[in-house]
């Protein structure tokens, strides 16, 4: 499984909001240029944060955008997913339980499930807020 841009710009992103955070709109060319990341990309990304309700947008000359949770009510997880869809590793490990003909005797089904929890367990136990901290403990010189 590989995630593609708009996964890791779309927690990037969620990222710099909740580190810039001073209760003020944080603008997306500020965020594109911290980030070094095109603002032209980050307007197709934070439209789908918006849409979901993960970013709330203020409109106006002193606009820009806020994050609409503590970065603790978010997780990896749910951005991935968001930007990326389904993070199965195959079909048939998918959580919407795609019926297979082979599943009955196919070991190979067994190692993408275990693949599967691994990833999820993952992503679904990492929020923004541990992201923060593992930041604030390196300094301010973060990748993702």
């Amino acid at each position: 499984m590989r995630i593609s841009t708009k996964g890791r710009y779309a927690v990037r992103m969620m990222l710099d909001l909740a580190t810039n955070d001073s209760g003020e709109p944080i603008r997306l060319k500020d965020v594109a240029r911290r980030q070094g990341i095109s603002e032209k990309y980050l307007e197709q990304i934070i439209s789908i944060l918006n849409k979901a309700g993960f970013v709330r947008s203020i409109r106006g000359p002193a606009g820009g955008y806020n994050l609409s949770k503590a970065p603790a009510a978010y997780t990896v997880g749910m951005i991935l997913r968001l930007t990326e869809g389904s993070l199965s590793p195959v079909e048939c490990a998918d959580t919407d339980n795609v019926i297979c003909a082979r599943e009955d005797n196919c070991a190979a089904r067994h190692l993408w499930q275990i693949l599967n929890d691994a990833i999820n367990n993952v992503v679904d136990h990492v929020t923004l807020e541990d992201l923060l901290n593992w930041q604030n403990t390196q300094g301010n010189d973060y990748n993702i």
